[in-house]
């Protein structure tokens, strides 16, 4: 059995000592905050980016006759 083991690097932040004793304070984890920032972002650009690629996509197959379409599924079938 293969078990993976995902690789991880180190990503850092500045931030000011005062906002770190609040996050402190708070029990806030700074690693946990700012992971989930990034993969939220990440996960926004990718959905934007999918977004964009199928806007350029239905320009393109718009512009595709019907017949065109038919034709190719039967040829597809055979």
């Amino acid at each position: 059995m293969v078990v993976y083991v995902p690789d991880y690097v180190t990503v850092s932040a500045k931030i000011t000592v005062d906002l770190r004793k609040k996050l402190a304070e708070l029990g806030v984890k700074p690693s946990e905050v700012i992971k989930k920032a990034l993969e939220k972002e990440v996960e926004e650009r990718t959905r934007n980016m999918l977004y964009e690629k199928a806007e350029k996509a239905s320009h393109i197959i718009s512009k595709v006759e019907r017949e065109a379409w038919i034709k190719a599924v039967w040829e597809r079938r055979d």
